[in-house]
Order: structure tokens, then sequence, then C-alpha cells
């Protein structure tokens, strides 16, 4: 396929990739009106409730209409207070919301670290395979050039070399859906130093290195040479 073929198709991988990221949004003021229990508890950040219901042996596993747990909403909604009290009380923070988010997916998505923290603490595992791209957190921070929560997902543990479906590592990502700009190229910078493989190539053989001389991203380059 020539060059010229190619670009409309990784434009629309990249904007359905994107989107799905993006799309990462907290419950809605319809879904918010109709939660009770723990799930409201949750929105809200009402320790005193979440309290009580844990007390009452609410059911920690309730969930919405897009399988959102309450763990989930208050990821959504950054209560780590919330976050932490729940896993005390046995929820699971590996749990995956219909669209295959879990809770430090959400948290990297939004680029809040400290609920990526809270996360790991309460238990959340770093190499969950998550989204309908089979990737990762990691994967989805570098995405975003979300630079903060990488620096933890790696300090975590996360695969540093995951391929999700699309034949992309979060390295990779951080060039070809990113920007070029300071957060993208911090989080390549973080990924080297953390030993990313620069060798794995996309399915067209190009690597990270190679896609960015593509793009005339010049401080990605520097970042990614040998």
């Amino acid at each position: 396929m020539k060059i010229t073929q190619q670009i409309p198709v990784l434009m629309l991988v990249a904007l359905c990739w994107a989107s799905q990221a993006q799309g990462q949004v907290p419950p809605s003021a319809t879904e918010l009106a109709s939660y009770r229990g723990l799930l409201a508890a949750a929105h809200k950040g009402d320790m005193a409730e979440i309290n009580r219901l844990v007390s009452a042996q609410a059911d920690l596993k309730q969930t919405d209409g897009r399988g959102r747990t309450a763990m989930h909403v208050a990821a959504f909604a950054s209560h780590d207070e919330v976050v932490t009290a729940l896993a005390k009380a046995g929820a699971d923070p590996n749990l995956l919301e219909n669209d295959k988010y879990d809770i430090i997916t959400i948290a990297a998505v939004a680029n809040d670290a400290d609920m990526v923290r809270t996360a790991i603490r309460a238990g959340g595992n770093a190499k969950n395979i998550t989204s309908i791209y089979d990737g990762t957190a990691l994967i989805a921070a570098a995405h975003l050039g979300n630079w903060e929560s990488v620096q933890v997902l790696i300090g975590a543990g996360a695969p540093l070399d995951h391929v999700n479906n699309l034949g992309w590592t979060a390295l990779i990502e951080a060039v070809v859906l990113g920007d070029g700009g300071p957060r993208h190229v911090k989080t390549a910078k973080l990924l080297v130093e953390a030993g990313a493989d620069r060798s794995i190539t996309d399915r067209n053989g190009k690597s990270p290195l190679e896609l960015a001389r593509e793009r005339g991203y010049r401080e990605m380059i520097r970042v990614l040479m040998p």
C-alpha cells in the first residue's frame, strides 16, 4: 500500500482510538439522577454514607447500565477515599466496565495520577488488559501524553512493551497518536529510560524512531535515537 493510501487509514484508526480514550466520561446527568445506594454515595464522595452502606452489607458489585461499579464511579469523580474504603470492604478494583476499562485506566486517561496511585494501593493491577483494543493503562496514558500517570504506572510495573491489537506499544502510540510536543516527548523519554524496547515495529515494520522522523518530531527523534 502506498503512503498516500496509508495516511487516511492511520488517521481513521487514530480518531477511533482517541474517541475510545476520550470516551471515558463520567456518568451522565441522567445516569446520576438514577443512582441509588453505593453508586450515588460514590459519586458524591459521601464517606459517611459509604461506611453506613458497607456496614449494612450493601452489594459491592452493584452496577449501572454501563457496567460501572461504585469504584468506577468514584474513579471518574476522583474520590480517592471512596476507592480506598470500597477496596477495604472487599470491592474488586480490577473489574472492567462495559467498555473494558478498569479504574486504573480511567484514572490514567484523566491523568489523575493520585487516583492511579490510589487504585494501585487498593489492589489494582497495572498489567490489566483493557479497552476494546486489548491495551493497557500505560498505552492509554502514553497516547495522550499523560506523563505523570505514565511515571506512576512504570513504577508499578506496567508492561512497557505490550502490543495492542492495533500493533502498537506505548512508545509507538506516544509517537503516532501524539503531537510531538513536550508532554509526548517527556512520555517517550520516561518509557525509554525505563527500558522500553525501541526496536519493536508497527505492522508496517516501522520503528518509533522511523515514525517520529516521518512526522518531523525533532525532540522526539532525539529521545528515540540509540
